[in-house]
């Protein structure tokens, strides 16, 4: 048996738990991932990377290497209605959503995981896990044998069917598949016109797009004959193309396919995000029909605000009660996304005269902005914010109620005789930034935060929405607003 010891052991070296030992390993903690599949998984199953989960690559200096991998797209969709979300219309450096296949997005997460000297093991298969109030021993096998680890905390971030979750015993209520869809990847013969496709009829749905490649396409079709499927059938060439033809008169001479896959609407959330010492994020912690791709979204920016708080509260910056605020946070988060995820559902698999009457005017209320908006701050998590601080505030600083929380866009900050900088440059290393506002009276941090905090006196370029006048701003290590000085 090899044995271990670490700081904190992340359970899953997807795209989720890669972050999350990241933003620990920025900061000097030890973590270490297990992954039980020997090598990255082949099959892209996200493909878009939205607004805000571009933020908070920003914040860490690391939404370039996506951005030169992947494809801005100005618009999004919900339920597959045919009128668009606009998300050139928000406020962001980033107003698209950025399609990358997700074997992108882990390979790139994994080269930082590895920059910061993350250790990586594969191959490791968790059987066993036990905790005490000094730590958690994790127990299971690999190729040549047995493995045991010791860690102060962790994380399960290995998915729906979560090991961590289920050894730890925090409950996993939803509901079962009650519908099935068909997803595939190969080669058109006869490709559409436009690249990306979206149609729905009382036929059935098909989406199609590009995989980036030059050769693949991505096609996802609901069938309303083939619903009800078992997720155990295997889909067939034969089947998808079938069901493509009943939708749309003709399955584009599809051929050569890569992945076939069915997937369903099962739907769960964790009542808890920790127990004791062990936490979840991602997948693990919550489940649902990928509508409208937030699912690996939400689960990097649950390991955002997992990770700042973990490395506060090991590195004795921060109160151990810091870490209850994980759940409250982002519980909620989870919830609302169930919500979004349930109704884009219904509307994208009632396709009998009620629903498509339904649809229709869906269509039509998002042909007005305020409404479109809403959906397009939803879809791209801008909506998100925290109203209750996650710590005591400093001396000198005070929480606002109205912006308490609220995410910080990105923008230029006036310097007082240095070159420009950007607010999101200030947070690379995973700190709190405190601003003060030239000729203000100046703020002076206890000793407590001083060594977790960045200063800087600066004038932001633009107006914060309720914030009005101030002297200085503290700010997240995630980009949220903290605490306010008049």
């Amino acid at each position: 048996m090899t044995r271990e010891q670490v700081e904190v052991a992340v359970v899953g070296g997807g795209p989720v738990g890669l972050m999350l030992a990241s933003e620990l390993a920025l900061v000097g903690v030890k973590v270490a991932v297990f992954e039980r599949r020997k090598e990255r998984v082949a099959q892209s199953r996200a493909l878009s990377v939205h607004p805000r989960t571009l933020e908070i690559l920003a914040l860490r200096g690391l939404a370039e290497r996506f951005l030169a991998r992947g494809t801005p797209l100005p618009t999004g969709h919900y339920a597959g209605l045919d009128t668009r979300l606009d998300f050139s219309a928000l406020d962001t450096t980033f107003p698209y959503s950025l399609f990358i296949p997700q074997t992108l997005t882990e390979a790139l997460l994994e080269e930082r995981a590895r920059e910061v000297g993350v250790a990586l093991h594969r191959g490791y298969r968790v059987g066993g896990l036990w905790q005490d109030a000094e730590g958690v021993r994790l127990e299971g096998e690999r190729e040549d044998g047995t493995f045991q680890v010791r860690a102060r905390y962790v994380v399960g971030a290995d998915g729906a069917r979560s090991a961590v979750r289920t050894l730890t015993g925090i409950p996993f209520p939803g509901t079962d598949v009650t519908s099935t869809q068909m997803l595939g990847d190969v080669i058109l013969a006869e490709p559409p016109p436009r690249p990306v496709m979206s149609l729905t009829r009382p036929s059935g749905g098909v989406m199609l797009v590009p995989l980036g490649d030059g050769v693949h396409h991505r096609i996802v079709v609901l069938s309303p004959g083939r619903q009800h499927v078992p997720l155990s059938e295997p889909v067939t060439l034969e089947e998808l193309a079938g069901a493509v033809r009943e939708v749309v008169g003709t399955d584009f001479g599809m051929h050569s396919p890569l992945w076939l896959s069915r997937f369903g609407n099962e739907t769960r959330h964790a009542s808890r995000y920790r127990e004791g010492r062990v936490f979840l994020v991602g997948d693990a912690a919550h489940i649902h029909m990928p509508a409208g791709g937030q699912g690996l979204n939400v689960g990097l920016q649950d390991a955002m605000n997992l990770g700042w708080k973990l490395a506060g509260v090991l590195r004795g910056l921060a109160p151990a009660s810091l870490l209850d605020t994980y759940h409250h946070e982002r519980h909620p988060v989870g919830a609302r996304l169930i919500q979004n995820t349930l109704s884009q559902t219904a509307l994208m698999t009632q396709l009998n005269p009620a629903g498509m009457a339904l649809r229709d005017t869906f269509c039509a209320l998002l042909t007005q902005p305020p409404v479109n908006r809403v959906l397009a701050e939803q879809i791209s998590a801008f909506d998100v914010a925290y109203p209750a601080p996650p710590l005591p505030a400093p001396e000198g600083l005070k929480v606002e109620p109205a912006v308490c929380g609220t995410r910080l866009a990105d923008q230029p900050l006036r310097l007082e005789g240095g070159a420009p900088r950007s607010l999101y440059s200030l947070l690379h290393e995973g700190k709190w930034l405190l601003l003060r506002r030239p000729a203000s009276a100046r703020v002076e941090l206890p000793a407590s935060w001083s060594g977790w905090t960045s200063q800087l006196t600066a004038e932001l370029s633009r107006e914060v929405p309720g914030l009005g006048a101030w002297s200085a701003l503290l700010v997240r290590p995630d980009g949220h607003l903290g605490y306010v000085s008049r």
